[in-house]
């Protein structure tokens, strides 16, 4: 049992779009994730999604509307859901995820991270 201090875990990393595992909860990844500019659509099919925003603004756009989630603000994508992730200037996410959860979901190409680094 250790703490984790999130402006720390956030400092070692630059990429964009690649999430990092910062921690277990029973069969789920704690996720941190650096965002900017605009991701894919995708949906998963069987795992929801939590993005809780630590810094900046995300607009999560969905097939008929968008929401904007602030610093301090969360939003849980149900399973099957189709999603564009957009981050006009860069912000920081904890995602909340099963560990089989792809970043892409049902799209899989050169933004797809399927070996997940832990920081």
């Amino acid at each position: 049992m250790e703490k984790v201090n999130i402006v720390e875990k956030f400092s070692l990393f630059n990429e964009h779009w690649s999430p990092k595992i910062a921690g277990e909860v029973n069969n789920m990844h704690v996720k941190f994730a650096k965002l900017k500019g605009e991701f894919v659509w995708h949906r998963h099919e069987h795992e929801d999604e939590m993005f809780l925003v630590v810094k900046g603004k995300l607009i999560l756009k969905f097939r008929d509307k968008e929401v904007s989630i602030n610093e301090g603000e969360f939003i849980i994508v149900p399973k099957g859901v189709e999603h564009l992730p957009v981050a006009e200037e860069e912000v920081h996410v904890l995602l909340f995820e099963p560990k089989s959860t792809l970043n892409t979901g049902d799209q899989v190409n050169d933004r797809t991270v399927s070996n997940l680094q832990s920081i």
